[in-house]
């Protein structure tokens, strides 16, 4: 199943490459160089860790509580950039179209990003997710797991030059977003699989997910 989101990726892939000026491509490849050298894989919550309790606000600004979904159930957490983001809407979308097998382990999918709850709602509504999507509000939960990072000064104009405006979705001007991760929680909250990876084009094997659950 995976080597379907795989196959999109690559095709993603090879779409920018071929519609992208050079020096776009050529700084967002040294954006990614630059934040292998945090080594936050090392430094991020590690598996056997107890994440904190959490409460966020889903795409109808109801507050969505850790404890009430953790009781006799695993938890997903999906942490992406934004939907701005083509990768995350990919999986995103593969995630809803594993949404049962998730739902047959008695797990929980909860995708979490720092973009405002109205951007969530189009996101969920244009892909038909069926799973919660929550705001992490100035990535507060995501810099506890030490997965947040700052967007480097000289890549900025080129997100700008695109369209992408952080400002409008994150509703702030800091600049910082989450690493795409994927984390499964036990119902103690301890962290049983993690998924982290710097290169925001290298995604989660829903296979060895599932398997995780």
């Amino acid at each position: 199943m995976n080597t379907t989101l795989t196959m999109q990726i690559e095709q993603l892939n090879r779409e920018l490459s071929s519609q992208l000026p050079h020096e776009i491509v050529a700084a967002f490849a040294q954006s990614i160089e630059d934040l292998k050298s945090n080594k936050m894989e090392e430094n991020s919550i590690q598996i056997g860790k107890k994440i904190p309790e959490f409460s966020l606000p889903n795409t109808q600004g109801e507050i969505i509580n850790s404890v009430e979904f953790s009781k006799n159930k695993k938890i997903i957490l999906a942490f992406y950039r934004g939907s701005w983001c083509p990768y995350c809407n990919l999986e995103l979308k593969f995630l809803q179209e594993n949404l049962s097998r998730i739902k047959e382990k008695n797990a929980v999918l909860i995708a979490i990003s720092p973009q405002s709850p109205d951007h969530s709602l189009v996101l969920a509504e244009k892909n038909n997710l069926e799973f919660e999507i929550l705001t992490d509000t100035d990535n507060a939960f995501a810099e506890k797991l030490g997965i947040v990072f700052q967007l480097q000064d000289f890549v900025l104009p080129y997100y700008q030059g695109l369209g992408i405006d952080l400002s409008d979705y994150n509703k702030n001007s800091d600049n910082k977003l989450p690493v795409p991760a994927v984390f499964v929680i036990d119902e103690n909250r301890v962290v049983t699989y993690k998924f982290l990876d710097v290169n925001y084009m290298s995604r989660v094997n829903v296979e060895e997910l599932i398997e995780a659950l």
